[in-house]
């Protein structure tokens, strides 16, 4: 649900859900094949485990990181993993490219830009549940597009700041 200032999305568990399977779904009727899919952690590992599922390929995961201060939400430097993890074997062929959103479209441009380096990789397509106007990438798929910038707030954000002793306090008898 979007807020009356266009800044917040919120968005369920439910919807989250739907949204993901929507992806899955424009992902299928383009009728592109692919043999793996490379998400990227964290926000685009619920979607890859998904459509890792749905369409019964393998899951790489690599590990990017830009958003450090004020609780993730002020954009810093982008970090990005030297290896990809994988269950066996090398990230080659047709690769399907999981995140959740292109916010600003720089982190999915890098890594698009060194996986598009690495001569074992055929194909390489995108796809994210979320891309906004101001992102300087476009995604090949993606289920909803954002005219304003809002902050996105993913059912899974109540964790950032949740410790042990909150989910004591949370669960006691």
């Amino acid at each position: 649900m979007l807020t009356d200032d266009g800044k917040h999305l919120y968005v369920s568990w439910d919807e989250y859900h739907l949204l993901t399977e929507r992806l899955a779904l424009k992902v299928h009727h383009s009728g592109w094949q692919f043999d793996q899919i490379l998400c990227l952690a964290r926000g685009g590992m619920r979607p890859g485990d998904v459509l890792s599922r749905v369409f019964d390929k393998p899951l790489a995961i690599m590990s990017t990181s830009s958003y450090r201060a004020e609780a993730g939400t002020i954009q810093g430097r982008l970090d990005m993993a030297k290896y990809i993890t994988m269950p066996k074997g090398e990230l080659a062929g047709r690769v399907l490219l999981v995140d959740d959103l292109a916010d600003s479209g720089e982190t999915l441009k890098a890594v698009v830009e060194r996986l598009r380096g690495m001569p074992q990789i055929a194909e390489l397509r995108s796809a994210v549940l979320w891309t906004k106007a101001v992102s300087t990438y476009k995604p090949d798929y993606f289920v909803e597009e954002l005219v304003t910038s809002p902050w996105i707030h993913q059912p899974f954000e109540e964790y950032d700041s949740l410790r042990p002793e909150g989910l004591e306090r949370k669960h006691a008898i």
